[in-house]
């Protein structure tokens, strides 16, 4: 009887985990049409969506991710396939700022300050699509970020509507931990669009991207969300439950 449950229980495992491989490479085929991999192929669009991740490993190695994410904004920038590049990554602490340190990067490397727009709420790859859409009023544009993460964020938009295309930049040769752990976050992807319909942790008013010949000359880019705005969230998650916070239009400096 044992012996019959065991082997139940290593079939009925073995279903789930063919299951969750042809899902993983569902996604995968659903949205290679939209994946571009050239600079020059790559279709026109107003905005670039930079997902963020960390610059330095916690060792203190430099994230070669991160590294190949700037590299891919300031090609797509300079070959003029966006006028704007949204920087959208975390901010849960304050020794951890993704969106500034990108910004920081983009500067040096040749970007106008003021086609830089911030967003500090990108919690998570469906926070940072889905805002993009609902906070900043754009519904195609460009992702950018390695192959993997690009196959996730697009599966994404395209479920809510998105007419999302993405740059797919280059990934380091030691991939398979990470694409290990894409794995997972596919799956959990999945269960928050057909299970959990989740929405992003933070909307707020729009707030437009205006197009190159609106943006004012002292403008040092367009932060949605500040830093000073999730600490008051976190505060009043605490609390009880959150409500959507004003949206305040200030000088992105003042958080460097």
């Amino acid at each position: 009887m044992l012996k019959r449950v065991f082997y139940s229980l290593l079939v009925f495992i073995l279903l789930l985990l063919c299951t969750a491989l042809v899902l993983d490479r569902w996604i995968s085929w659903k949205t290679a049409p939209y994946i571009y991999e050239e600079v020059q192929d790559l279709p026109y669009r107003q905005v670039g969506v930079v997902l963020g991740t960390a610059k330095y490993f916690r060792t203190g190695g430099i994230n070669q991710y991160y590294q190949y994410r700037i590299q891919g904004a300031l090609n797509a920038y300079n070959s003029g396939k966006v006028d704007y590049l949204l920087l959208s990554g975390d901010n849960a602490q304050q020794n951890y700022n993704e969106p500034m340190t990108m910004r920081k990067d983009l500067i040096a490397g040749g970007v106008n300050p003021n086609h830089i727009v911030m967003d500090y709420a990108g919690f998570r790859t469906l926070d940072s699509v889905v805002r993009t859409r609902k906070v900043f009023d754009t519904n195609d544009f460009i992702i950018i970020t390695q192959r993997f993460h690009c196959e996730r964020a697009l599966f994404i938009a395209r479920h809510m509507g998105i007419q999302a295309q993405c740059l797919a930049v280059a990934s380091p040769k030691n991939i398979f931990s990470v694409r290990l752990r894409e794995f997972g976050a596919r799956l959990g992807a999945l269960a928050d669009l057909y299970l959990f319909k989740r929405e992003p942790r933070f909307l707020g008013p729009l707030v437009p991207i205006p197009p190159p010949h609106e943006v004012p000359d002292d403008a040092q880019g367009y932060p949605a969300v500040t830093p000073e705005q999730l600490i008051e969230l976190k505060a009043s998650q605490k609390n009880g439950p959150s409500t959507p916070l004003p949206v305040r239009m200030e000088n992105s400096n003042k958080t460097e």
